[in-house]
């Protein structure tokens, strides 16, 4: 075999996740952003009883704090935001907007923490300090100016509860529920399909199901980058010897080998410990046929002459279900040989697949956005319910559904109100508890707000948090519809791309930050954030603020309220004045929080309750239902050979649009992100070289086709028919309406392609 030629930049990364190169990495960020003994102390409190939240992923705490309980990432996000750098108003006499415009994602946000609010001058093309009073001022005259239904109302995941009630509040009083969040992009697909599945849109799995499961399957996820935490959980189910089956169409190292840093043998010793038993690596788009195909090899395990005990959990099935023949009818219906085609594996292995689950007395089923961003990303969440409920797999120790969320509060934001469809009862009990009738229409979601926005129907968007026009496909059509916005504002720690999408009027407030102290008028202040798995704790800043001119999310957004509406019905002064109060009314609002302040101040916090690990199905029947997935194919089908399917994925360096660093080291790639993993076969059958300069163009039946041009080709492990590249970098492939139908999430996870030599 010929040797591949050097690319720069690329080369193999051998060791496994986690280990030297994490801490390597961890000391790397510290010294690059921080004061090594400041950074010590900082991380020491992270995700502890008495210290803050994580600013990075939402995976749940251990309720011992006797080791250390931050990761990599993890310490990555601390620091860049705890970071010894700025960006002051003196920063912006040095640069203006256009300047910064040519700068990287990564540039940008490296540049420091804001400490001034700051408003947008045309004349000299710079952003200028402005006094918070005449901000406010100047934000609420624009609401005023403005219908509220032109208006969007955009929420990051890492808004604390107390934020994210009080800005839902403003928004419904001030008369809109236009609430694109960022969960629309990610897991919408799971708050809108398991609600119709179980009765409850979120997973059903505590951290102690881990250590009592018998089985654990995990699909389209890359838990050693996006959930590094969960690694220790993975790390300690395969040392018990559960076995771990993984989904995924690239071969990520974490899921193959990890050496736990906390683990002194293994540092000692350089060991790690296999985290996978088996990989299978799915086509892009394939995830549905595969789970079609492990379902119907259970079927037939069931069926088989001889079994003594049944396969398939018949009793469960006719006690707490509907629809089970109706599946079970569709997958008899489907042929093998078609399953095999659209997933890309072989029907040995889902039958290896199903017969693990069948020996299973207790399965999690673990999975990420390579399920969820799909153009039928609802469907793929039903079918894992399904595989689920085949075999009883809810309300019983060590077993249950896991959606991995991102954001290190995306969940609570939901919890508490951040919806663009509200519910007729929450409704109601806003308008008993402050006293105004909020709007009952539906309102957009970030894909519809997009659109309204570049078709001029929207006019002002208010972002607590986030990079939303980075986040969002389709920059051709995004990025100059926010240009013209009458009214642009931004709640934010640090410089982003969205900031520099000027409007007629653009304003950006800086917050404190999860690491900082946040001091009201009654003291300290504490804000609450609900993790992955549904508890609720607490979070204090430990930090001094990076500068005397920062404000806290709610007391931003009490500011703002309080100069659009002047005959509010809220006392929005009170609430900030002391957090309690929030949490006073986030209870009245939301039942489930009864007693919140004084279980909130247990150590470790409190659970949500989830019906359906008690087998109480919240779904109009009263029943879990099977839902079946009609055909196999996720995307449009075709007969050109040439198409293959684009997922977009994350940097090692990298937390959504976030962007810490330019490697990649768990697949080889160090200082740069223009490039995309290809097959070794599907770069031959093309014509193309390991290194070869290439153009993508979309293969979609309609509209015209996008291209990103001049990347590099990188054969890598990835399924034959599938290629990879960084988010955000290969959002323009992603047409804004090319997403399900049903959640409104984007296909970033499986859009068809043709790749191309560069010219």
């Amino acid at each position: 075999m010929a040797q591949q030629r050097a690319v720069p930049g690329i080369k193999k990364y051998t060791a496994p996740a986690g280990g030297w190169g994490a801490l390597k990495a961890t000391a790397k960020a510290i010294r690059e952003q921080m004061e090594t003994g400041e950074a010590a102390v900082t991380l020491f409190r992270t995700n502890k009883p008495d210290g803050f939240d994580c600013p990075g992923c939402a995976w749940p705490d251990k309720e011992h704090t006797s080791t250390f309980q931050f990761c990599e990432n993890g310490a990555k996000a601390v620091t860049w935001e705890a970071t010894k750098k700025r960006v002051s108003p003196e920063f912006f006499q040095g640069h203006t907007v256009s300047d910064l415009w040519n700068w990287t994602d990564y540039e940008l946000e490296n540049a420091g923490r804001l400490t001034h609010p700051l408003v947008y001058d045309h004349a000299s093309d710079r952003y200028q300090a402005i006094s918070w009073e005449a901000a406010f001022q100047r934000i609420g005259e624009g609401l005023r100016a403005h219908h509220p239904n032109t208006v969007e109302f955009y929420t990051s995941g890492r808004a604390s509860n107390e934020a994210a009630f009080l800005y839902q509040i403003f928004a419904r009083e001030y008369g809109t529920n236009n609430f694109p969040d960022c969960s629309n992009m990610c897991h919408e697909a799971t708050s809108v399909g398991l609600p119709q599945s179980i009765g409850l849109g979120k997973g059903t799995v505590s951290l102690d199901d881990f250590d009592h499961c018998d089985l654990i399957i995990s699909i389209g996820h890359n838990p050693g980058t996006n959930h590094p935490r969960m690694m220790g959980t993975l790390h300690e189910c395969a040392k018990r010897g559960v076995p771990i089956i993984v989904f995924n169409p690239m071969r990520e190292r974490a899921l193959e080998r990890f050496a736990d840093p906390q683990n002194p043998i293994e540092m000692s010793t350089f060991g790690y410990e296999n985290i996978a038993s088996s990989y299978y690596q799915v086509k892009v788009g394939g995830d549905a046929a595969a789970l079609k195909g492990v379902m119907k090899a259970l079927l037939a395990l069931d069926r088989a002459p001889g079994r003594n005990a049944p396969v398939i959990d018949h009793a469960f099935i006719a006690e707490h279900t509907r629809g089970f023949e109706t599946l079970a009818a569709d997958l008899d219906a489907t042929e093998w040989a078609d399953i095999e085609a659209a997933s890309g594996l072989s029907r040995t292995a889902l039958e290896a697949v199903a017969s693990a689950y069948a020996q299973s007395n207790a399965t999690i089923i673990p999975y990420g956005m390579g399920v969820t961003q799909h153009s039928r990303g609802t469907d793929n969440v039903q079918q894992i319910a399904n595989l689920l409920l085949m075999r009883g797999n809810f309300g019983k120790p060590g077993a249950g559904i896991c959606p991995l969320r991102g954001h290190s509060n995306v969940q609570g934001d939901r919890t508490v109100g951040i919806t663009e469809k509200p519910a007729a009862d929450m409704l109601q009990r806003i308008e008993e508890t402050f006293g105004f009738k909020p709007p009952v229409e539906h309102g957009h979601d970030a894909v519809a707000a997009m659109q309204a926005i570049i078709a001029g129907r929207s006019k002002v968007l208010i972002c607590l948090g986030g990079n939303l026009a980075v986040a969002l496909p389709d920059p051709e059509q995004s990025f100059p519809a926010m240009c013209g916005l009458d009214l642009v504002v931004h709640v934010a720690t640090k410089l982003n791309r969205s900031h520099l999408l000027i409007g007629k009027d653009a304003i950006i407030l800086p917050c404190l930050g999860r690491t900082e102290h946040d001091i009201q008028a009654a003291g300290p202040q504490m804000v609450t954030v609900e993790d992955s798995m549904s508890m609720v704790h607490s979070s204090r800043g430990k930090l001094p603020p990076v500068s005397a001119h920062l404000r806290s999310e709610p007391a931003i957004i009490a500011g703002m309220a309080i100069a659009t509406l002047p005959q509010s019905k809220v006392a929005w002064a009170e609430l900030v004045e002391d957090y309690d109060r929030i949490r006073d009314k986030i209870e009245a609002v939301f039942p489930d929080f009864r007693d919140f302040n004084q279980r909130i101040r247990v150590p470790g916090g409190f659970r949500l309750p989830l019906p359906a690990t008690e087998r109480v199905w919240k779904t109009p029947s009263g029943k879990a239902e099977f839902i079946v997935f009609k055909g196999l194919n996720e995307d449009p089908a075709t007969a050109d050979g040439a198409v293959l399917r684009l997922t977009t994925i994350r940097s090692h360096d990298q937390y959504n649009t976030t962007i810490y660093g330019l490697d990649d080291r768990y697949r080889g790639v160090f200082g740069r992100r223009d490039v995309i993993f290809v097959h070794k076969d599907d770069l031959a059958a093309h014509n193309i070289q390991h290194g070869d300069a290439i153009d993508i163009e979309t293969a979609l039946p309609s509209g015209s086709p996008r291209r990103l041009a001049g990347f590099i080709a990188i054969a890598h492990n990835i399924a034959r028919g599938s290629i990879a590249a960084y988010y955000p970098e290969a959002n323009g492939l992603v047409p804004l309406d090319y997403h399900d139908p049903q959640s409104g999430t984007p296909s970033y996870k499986s859009v068809p392609v043709r790749i191309m030599r560069h010219a």
